[in-house]
This record gives C-alpha cells, sequence and structure tokens, in this order.
C-alpha cells in the first residue's frame, strides 16, 4: 500500500478523501474542475425511488461558521439516475462509487438498493437514515435503534456490496443505535449528517429558510463529529467513516486518530470546489509536519 492508500471494506483507495453526497452531485459536474479519479472516491447525490423536486426555496443559507440547507432530497429517481446519470458519471470517473440512498419507507429502502445493486461501478452503499430535511422518512429511521436495524437488514438482504449506514448526530444515543445496526449486518457507519438548524431574518422577521429548519453543517459541527467518531469507532468492529466540518488535511488526520477508517468532505466542497483536490495534495506535507509516515497506522485510532 502507498503512503495515503486506505482499504475500505476489502476496496483499496488511493486516499481517504470522500466527497460527500449532495456535495458533488454525479462527479461530472466538478469534472470540468479536476481531474476527478485523484479522489479516494465520492459519495453520489442522494438517491430515492421516485423522483423528488426537493423543498419549496429559498433553501439554502449560509450562516457563521457553516450554512443551513433544506433542498430535500432532490433527485431524478432511482431509474433515471441509472439511465442518465451514471453513464455521464462513469465517462469521467474510473473508480468504484459510493451510492448513496435515501427513503421513505423500510421497502423503498429495499427497492432502490437492489435496483443500484447491478451497476457494477458501485463500489459500497451509503445509506441515509438521517437526513433532517424531509418528512415521513429520512431521519427517522435513524432516531431508533430498533428502526435502523430495520432498514440495515432489508438492504442487507438484497445486496453482497458493503453497506453502509450514515447516522444523524441529532440523538441522545449515538453509540446505541451504531451498535443495532452494527448487529442487523451492516459493513460500516457513516457519521455524522446535519445537525438540524435554524437562523431568522431580522429584516423580514422570517426563517432564513422556507422549510423553517434544515441540516446545519460548516466548521462549526467539526468538534461534535469528531466526537461521536471517536465514540462510534471505540463500540463498533465495522469501519467508520467520519464526516462533518471537513476542510483540510488536518481535519482529515483528526478524523482518522478519532478511528476513521476514511473522510468525507461535505459543505466545504460548496465554499471552494477545489477542496478534496487541495486536502489530498496537501496530506504529505501535513503528515510530514506530524511525523506521520502512513495513514495505515492512524489505524489504532487514541485511546
Amino acid at each position: 500500500m502507498g503512503r495515503l492508500n486506505v482499504n475500505l471494506c476489502g476496496i483499496e483507495l488511493d486516499n481517504p478523501v470522500i466527497p460527500a453526497s449532495g456535495t458533488f452531485g454525479y462527479g461530472y459536474e466538478y469534472a470540468d474542475l479536476y481531474d476527478i479519479n485523484i479522489l479516494g472516491t465520492f459519495s453520489f447525490k442522494g438517491t430515492t425511488k421516485d423522483p423528488r423536486f426537493g423543498n419549496p426555496t429559498p433553501r439554502i443559507a449560509e450562516c457563521t461558521a457553516g450554512l443551513i440547507n433544506a433542498v430535500g432530497l432532490q433527485n431524478p429517481g432511482v431509474d433515471k439516475v441509472i439511465s442518465e446519470e451514471l453513464p455521464k458519471m462513469r465517462e469521467v470517473f474510473h473508480k468504484k462509487v459510493m451510492a448513496n440512498v435515501s427513503g421513505f419507507s423500510v421497502e423503498d429502502y429495499a427497492y432502490t438498493v437492489q435496483k443500484l445493486d447491478a451497476v457494477e461501478d458501485i463500489g459500497w452503499f451509503e445509506v441515509n437514515i438521517s437526513c433532517p430535511n424531509v418528512h415521513g422518512g429520512g431521519m427517522a429511521f435513524g432516531t431508533d435503534p430498533t428502526a435502523a436495524a430495520t432498514v440495515t437488514k432489508a438492504v442487507r438482504e438484497v445486496t453482497k456490496k458493503p453497506v453502509f449506514i450514515k447516522l444523524s448526530p441529532n440523538v441522545t444515543d449515538i453509540v446505541a443505535i451504531a451498535k443495532a445496526c452494527e448487529e442487523a449486518g451492516a459493513d460500516g457507519i457513516s457519521l455524522i449528517n446535519t445537525m438540524l438548524g435554524m437562523r431568522i431574518d431580522l429584516k423580514t422577521r422570517k426563517p432564513v429558510i422556507a422549510n423553517v429548519m434544515g441540516g446545519f453543517s460548516g466548521p462549526a459541527i467539526f468538534p461534535v463529529a469528531l466526537r461521536m467518531v471517536y465514540q462510534v469507532a471505540h463500540a463498533v468492529n465495522i469501519p467508520v467513516i467520519g464526516m462533518g466540518g471537513v476542510s483540510s488535511g488536518e481535519d482529515v488526520l483528526e478524523m482518522m486518530m478519532a478511528g476513521a477508517a476514511a473522510v468525507e468532505v461535505g459543505a466545504a466542497n460548496l465554499v471552494d470546489p477545489w477542496i478534496c483536490k487541495k486536502i489530498i495534495e496537501d496530506l504529505p506535507s501535513v503528515m510530514d509536519k506530524y511525523g506521520i509516515t502512513t495513514l495505515e497506522e492512524l489505524s489504532k485510532g487514541v485511546r
């Protein structure tokens, strides 16, 4: 293995940097800016069984040390993702990709994963049971261990590919939910999704986004994300993908020291479209600064 290589459920990545779902489209949108094959992989836009227009606008707003969004899982539905989006992705990205899947019922999740399972390019599934921006699904499955396990088991039964369950930070006991997913057959855990937040415009006296509340992301949530990654990584025996406010090579190393096997970059992509490329290029010098020879040596984390 090379200096930056990591292994994610048996698939080797050139580096641990993964653009997070919802911030990188289907990859081809960024391919005009740089060669996206420099990435470890990426998690493509959250896909649902049926097409979704998403929430009403305005649905994204900047705020102190981050942003609030309530896009609402806008996507063309799994059939068009397979027939239209993934062929375009395939032209510019030549590695295994991570498929992010959302749903509004257990059956929805299983249906969408089963459909995508036949796509050879997909190396892993990232099952989002933690979206705070939709009604009648999303986060509702990720706040209860039993519900989380039910979704995990249903998805596990329709694919042999590695399944990562993406968890919400908007819970009291993140470890209990992660362990329930592990026991139900999850191959890994992704965390954290956005925190639930809101802002009010003092001039209009109305919430800044139409959905009133939305997902708060960005540098401000990094300490919370790091804490939860540390807690979960030390409680389960499956790999953890860490995310939440990551925007530098130092953040990547800190996440990996907390126990993450790989690291996703989310909101930072919307601030600086080249951020993942910059992080990957900076990693060797940041590792030199802290006396780290290979990322593999961080696999034991800190205690």
